[in-house]
């Protein structure tokens, strides 16, 4: 989840997908726990207990996560969110992520999900706010929009701009990565919980 998302794609989505920033066709994403960081490498181990190294570059885009309230979505506010088709057309969220100001624009589109058949990630501007039992939010990005239902036990964070001072061990991650022609990969973006908060997607 081009701009990018911390969040890929979103962040890439979502910035840094798992933020949802701007992501390849078809990245690496591993969602899990920081076991070693050493020089430019980062080892992740997935929630299946898969063990990913990715290379950090100058172009890693790292961002941290908070927890965040449905009532600091506001019309005018800049998310993403990954999101599953409802029957009527609608998409019903899986997550949210609320960025700050700065980060406006951040992989701002409507791309392919790995959360389940259908999936999507949305990164764009909201509009239409109806409050009833959770929110239903009218999400505007470049080329398109969205209708998206926030049921309200969805998990819902912020999004901050972070750097590598993060990375520590134990730390809770959404790592997104390009396989190289070597087959190593290239971490594009991070997402750290902050304060042992695990990252939704």
């Amino acid at each position: 989840m081009a701009k990018m998302s911390f969040l890929a794609a979103a962040i890439g989505a979502c910035l840094v997908s798992g933020v949802a920033l701007a992501q390849p066709a078809h990245p690496l994403r591993t969602r899990g726990v920081i076991t070693s960081v050493s020089g430019n490498e980062l080892d992740v181990t997935s929630r299946s207990g898969a063990k990913v190294v990715y290379v950090l570059t100058d172009k890693t885009r790292i961002a941290g996560m908070t927890i965040a309230k449905l009532s600091d979505i506001k019309p005018g506010s800049f998310i993403g969110s990954a999101a599953i088709p409802l029957p009527d057309g609608k998409l019903k969220a899986l997550e949210v992520h609320v960025f700050p100001p700065s980060l406006r624009g951040m992989g701002e589109g409507h791309r392919p999900w790995d959360q389940g058949k259908g999936s999507s990630m949305t990164n764009g501007t909201v509009g239409k706010l109806v409050v009833a039992n959770g929110d239903t939010m009218t999400v505007t990005y470049h080329g398109g929009q969205k209708i998206i239902v926030v049921p309200p036990d969805v998990p819902i964070v912020s999004i901050v701009p972070g750097d590598r001072a993060l990375l520590t061990v134990g730390a809770h991650v959404s790592a997104s990565g390009a396989k190289d022609t070597d087959g190593s990969i290239h971490a594009l973006n991070v997402s750290v919980g902050l304060n042992g908060l695990v990252p939704p997607t």
